[in-house]
């Protein structure tokens, strides 16, 4: 039995599709703001202030492993309902939110580690959605692209240990974003302009020292459609430390836009 903790995106319903292929006895604690999955049998709603239901649905149903996929909003900790489980736990959830969203996952992670359940790779059961090195479009980054992708690496490398930013976006060889706690799609709305068109690109790299376990960089064709709002010419990503939805749709997207995907690896990393 696999606990599978859900939260929005369409990762978890890429995720839920291979499990039912595949045949696995599953239950899903849905943290998803809309509760997508509430029609499903094999669904709990609970909220994240709720350890004790939590970790009980876990224990009772002999769930020894979970996968974390897709985006888990943070709460507003003064409104959260609590369990007697929430109460005991909360101060180590909130004394970890001042180091950032990755810091908060972690700690998750180790409490329920502390109850002898483990967390596994969110790609272990869908491998397909991660990208390896290379190039995917028919475009390829020239060296005036190089150089805004080797600025954003940097730019992403100088970041703290447990800052929110997976992201940031590079024109001319000068940052024009980093990805804040409203995420990529808040950064790429503010990067809209009519004044370029194929010109900077967008770097998402998991944040350093970050679990690769969870949160891994996720984009799909809205991204690109953003992108492309943007006036940027490609996406860069880090070599099997990504989740790729909708490859086809986004691979036909960048082809007709004379966009590039790229994947990179080590020598052209942190």
């Amino acid at each position: 039995m696999i606990g599978l903790i859900f939260g929005d995106t369409n990762f978890p319903i890429e995720i839920l599709k291979e499990i039912k292929k595949k045949r696995l006895k599953y239950l899903i604690i849905d943290l998803s703001k809309s509760k997508k999955f509430k029609k499903d049998k094999k669904s709990y709603s609970v909220s994240i202030g709720q350890f004790g239901k939590f970790i009980n649905i876990l224990k009772e149903n002999n769930c020894k492993k979970v996968l974390f996929a897709g985006k888990v909003a943070k709460p507003n900790f003064s409104k959260l309902k609590l369990d007697l489980k929430g109460i005991y736990y909360i101060p180590r959830i909130i004394k970890a939110s001042k180091l950032g969203d990755a810091a908060v996952l972690k700690e998750i992670i180790k409490i329920l580690s502390e109850q002898k359940i483990k967390t596994v790779n969110s790609l272990t059961y869908n491998p397909k959605l991660t990208l390896k090195k290379g190039n995917y479009s028919k475009t390829k980054p020239n060296s005036v692209d190089n150089k805004d992708i080797q600025k954003a690496i940097k730019t992403l490398s100088s970041l703290k240990k447990y800052n929110f930013s997976q992201g940031a976006v590079v024109r001319n060889n000068k940052v024009i974003a980093i990805e804040n706690q409203g995420g990529t799609e808040q950064m790429l709305i503010k990067c809209k302009t009519k004044k370029y068109k194929n010109k900077g690109v967008l770097v998402k790299f998991p944040k350093k020292k970050q679990d690769l376990r969870i949160d891994l960089p996720t984009v799909g064709l809205k991204t690109f459609k953003q992108c492309k709002l943007a006036g940027l010419k490609g996406i860069v990503l880090k070599n099997k430390q990504n989740i790729f939805l909708e490859k086809v749709s986004c691979i036909n997207f960048a082809n007709k836009n004379k966009m590039f995907i790229t994947v990179k690896w080590k020598k052209f990393l942190f």
